[in-house]
C-alpha cells in the first residue's frame, strides 16, 4: 500500500523515467564509448536493455489511451516526444560518443602507423595501396 491506495505501484515504473532525463545522457554516452572500444555482443545488449524500461514506459503513457488518438495535437506531442526523449535523451549521446570514439581511434591507429613507417626510413609514411 503506497500513498494509502492499494493500486498507485504503477508509479514505481515512473521513477527511472524521471531520473533518465537528466542522467540518460551520460549513461547512453559511457554505453557508446564501450561499443566504440570493446568488441561483442555485451555492449551492444546492455545499449538495448538499460534504457528500454525508461524509454518504453514513457512511450507506453505517451501512446495510450488510444481513443485521444482524434485529436490532431497528440501526433504533434507524440512527435515532439520522440525528438526529445527518444531521440535527443536517449539516441544521440550514444551516437556522438561512439562517433568520436571510432573518429579518435582510427586517427590514433593512422598516426601510430605513420609514426612506424618514418621510424623504419620512409620520410613520407606507409605506403598507399
Amino acid at each position: 500500500m503506497m500513498f494509502g491506495y492499494s493500486d498507485e505501484w504503477w508509479v514505481l515504473l515512473f521513477f527511472p523515467v524521471l531520473w533518465w532525463v537528466p542522467f540518460g545522457p551520460f549513461i547512453m554516452g559511457t554505453l557508446g564509448w564501450w561499443c566504440a572500444s570493446r568488441p561483442g555482443w555485451r555492449p551492444r545488449l546492455w545499449s538495448v536493455l538499460l534504457p528500454l524500461e525508461p524509454v518504453g514506459v514513457s512511450a507506453t503513457a505517451m501512446i495510450l489511451p488510444l481513443s485521444g488518438w482524434d485529436d490532431p495535437a497528440r501526433l504533434d506531442d507524440v512527435l515532439g516526444y520522440l525528438a526529445v526523449y527518444v531521440g535527443g535523451i536517449t539516441l544521440f549521446p550514444w551516437l556522438l560518443v561512439y562517433g568520436i570514439t571510432r573518429t579518435r581511434r582510427a586517427l590514433r591507429a593512422r598516426r601510430s602507423a605513420f609514426d612506424g613507417a618514418a621510424a623504419d626510413g620512409d620520410a613520407e609514411g606507409p605506403a598507399q595501396g
